[in-house]
């Protein structure tokens, strides 16, 4: 496939799936005129170009616009339906291990199971689906279905760490979770 293979991924809080909003400001009048002003213009050119983060967001409520000008996540899962890379979805589904964490506690990922591939649906912020229940999942876009079917994904749920990543690494060996040492 012409590039070196990787056989364990394990991430820390993945923005997977997108976040629904810019992380709180506050309720002050600048912090909700700021969150309007971005939310209006995070598809724009300009925006996609020089704010790195609006490649990540994914506005529930407005998925075609996600979908024509997101720069990076709707390629990166393969969302568009007539441009999906066969590439992205092998070297994905090739992985030996895939380890997934999510923080409890995390209030800057919204929402929080995007860490999961979890996720709204399409046009609602009323529930978040579990990723086995997204289009992205059910349609094995990138090859997560078969690399859960296979028994090869660990979702990990972290309630409090205290900002320790050896000590989150020491629990994981613990329950055999990162049996990735070859």
């Amino acid at each position: 496939m012409g590039a070196p293979p990787v056989k364990n991924l394990i991430t820390l809080a993945g923005i997977h799936a997108g976040i629904a909003s810019i992380p709180f400001c506050g309720s002050t009048i600048i912090c909700i005129l700021l969150d309007d002003l971005i939310k209006s213009e995070i598809y724009s050119t300009y925006v996609q170009e020089h704010l790195a983060p609006s490649g990540y967001i994914k506005i529930p409520t407005d998925i075609p616009a996600y979908l024509k000008g997101c720069s990076f996540l709707p390629k990166v899962n393969n969302e568009i339906k007539n441009t999906r890379n066969s590439t992205y979805k092998e070297r994905f589904a090739s992985l030996e291990n895939l380890v997934l964490i999510m923080f409890e506690q995390d209030t800057v990922l919204v929402p929080k199971e995007t860490s999961w591939f979890g996720y709204y649906p399409d046009g609602s912020y009323d529930t978040i689906l579990p990723a086995q229940e997204t289009k992205l999942y059910t349609e094995d876009w990138i090859g997560l279905k078969t690399l859960d079917e296979a028994g090869k994904v660990k979702f990990i749920n972290v309630s409090a760490i205290k900002n320790n990543f050896m000590e989150l690494v020491g629990r994981a060996e613990d329950r055999n979770l990162l049996d990735i040492r070859r």
